[in-house]
């Protein structure tokens, strides 16, 4: 019998969520075939079989959010001697039989004396024979339980409680917000507390911190006695003292809902986890691009019939990026508590976007290649992320990103940064735009934006323009005839 297990998808993920299985408890299953899909805030992919033989039992359901390194099935021998299990939700075994009630008591003997009987006895004559007792610790009312002191948080920590075990980011997560873990309720299997549950309540902590205090009632007499105060009357809208109610949808309005993908979701989670994270600010420089267009205008036609796809100005600036890389290395570094920690190898992600979301593959070693391999590698990339062939380790260990939103027309923007990075490039469009040269001259120069989004805790303005002149410097003096 063979366990199959979720997946490590990078450093920072701790769960994933099985969106779906390809196999089905009975059938067969070879050797890396694929078995079931997973989606992360990084990659959404197929995972293979980790052997062959039957699947003969599921554990995880489609649509469960489940940490790393648990079992989600398990796969027996080929030859059939494992039986196909059932699935891993058995229906609740019934409660046992309740104790039958006593039966009533005799009535009484016919020598009772009217008086002794009820009211209703005495007006019919007969005697009624008294309720059955209840059950032990029955009474008229329901009793309540005496109260339970509520889990300690290092019990909580422990894992230790009705919420399951508690992964290294939530158990990080309350150490570093002080949060008391036994004041949330976990939605994950088996009510184990997700990153996403702290986050929601961290939401509604703040949103009730915020919210305005009622307005205290003012003293009507200053007697020694109390006086009871006047009834208030409402707030007229004019005083603004209370917010208009939102307006309803009209009859008319005509709306469809859908739930987000698994994707989107990790997406929305992943990006407001960075914001809260880093302290975003964002510097933009303009960037002549003449000799690398010239450069790249001469070679297009050679290059595609070459290597099968075309040259963009993106794996310059990725070959600009890792030189720059190496000579501010703060910014290829990402923060551990107190701690700064250096990356030796420069590892360049680059966003791709999908049909449904975004997803950042990683260029490994990028300083050790020119840039007909950065181009390769990019495009490589790209065309598997967007058939979902990517490998779980193609989308980790990232220490620097580049998005190239100038791809659709876009000039500069402000991208978020990929956490546990410290920064990310943004690449504007190239455009041919009139520009002053060589004093008072006009002349007709291909230009971008670059837009660098920075970690200030980490790295200042002054660090972040240095950089900036950098990569700026060697895409403006870019060598003739250097792919």
């Amino acid at each position: 019998m063979t366990d199959v297990v979720m997946p490590q998808m990078g450093e920072s993920i701790v769960e994933g969520t099985l969106t779906r299985w390809l196999k089905k408890p009975g059938e067969q299953v070879e050797r890396d075939e694929p078995l079931f899909e997973i989606s992360t805030d990084k990659v959404d992919t197929e995972i293979p079989s980790p052997a062959a033989g039957v699947l003969s039992e599921i554990l995880v359901q489609e649509g469960t959010t489940v940490a790393i390194n648990s079992i989600v099935a398990r796969i027996g021998e080929a030859n059939g001697a494992a039986a196909a299990a059932p699935p891993a939700q058995q229906a609740a075994p019934p409660p046992p039989p309740q104790q039958a009630a006593p039966p009533p008591p005799p009535p009484p003997a016919p020598s009772q004396s009217p008086s002794d009987l009820g009211p209703s006895a005495r007006a019919s004559g007969t005697a009624q024979a008294p309720p059955p007792p209840s059950p032990a610790g029955a009474g008229p009312y329901p009793s309540t339980p005496a109260p339970q002191p509520p889990p300690t948080p290092s019990a909580q920590a422990d894992g230790n409680d009705d919420q399951g075990p508690l992964s290294p980011l939530v158990r990080k997560m309350a150490r570093e917000y002080n949060i008391d873990l036994s004041q949330i309720r976990g939605t994950g299997v088996g009510g184990r507390i997700t990153k996403h549950d702290v986050e929601a309540h961290m939401s509604s902590q703040a949103a009730r911190t915020y919210a305005a205090p009622p307005p205290e009632p003012k003293a009507t007499s200053a007697g020694p006695y109390p006086v009871e105060p006047p009834p208030q009357q409402a707030p007229s809208p004019s005083q603004g003292q209370q917010p208009p109610a939102p307006l309803p949808f009209a009859e008319s309005a005509k709306t469809r809902t859908e739930p987000m993908s698994t994707m989107r979701q990790k997406i929305a989670e992943h990006m407001i986890m960075s914001k809260r994270t880093s302290a975003h600010v964002t510097t933009v420089h303009r960037v002549d691009m003449t000799k690398v267009a010239k450069l790249r205008e001469r070679s297009k036609a050679e290059f595609q019939a070459r290597n099968g796809f075309s040259l963009t100005f993106l794996p310059f600036v990725a070959a600009a990026t890792a030189e720059a890389l190496r000579a501010f290395p703060i910014f290829n570094a990402s923060i551990d508590g107190k701690n700064i920690v250096y990356y030796r190898d420069i590892n360049l992600g680059i966003a791709v976007a999908l049909e449904g979301g975004l997803i950042v593959p990683v260029i490994r070693n990028a300083d050790e290649k020119n840039v007909a391999g950065l181009q390769r590698s990019i495009v490589d990339l790209a065309t598997r992320a967007r058939s979902r062939q990517l490998k779980p380790d193609e989308v980790a260990g990232g220490t620097f990103s580049i998005t190239n939103f100038g791809s659709f027309g876009s000039i500069f923007a402000t991208p978020v940064i990929n956490q546990p990075q410290v920064a990310i490039l943004g690449v504007g469009a190239v455009e041919k735009v009139p520009a002053v040269i060589d004093g008072d001259a006009i002349a007709i120069r291909s230009q971008a934006h670059l837009a660098l989004t920075f970690d200030h805790r980490l790295i200042d303005g002054a660090l972040a323009d240095q950089f900036c002149q950098k990569v700026k410097s060697i895409l403006e003096g870019w060598s003739a005839n250097i792919l």
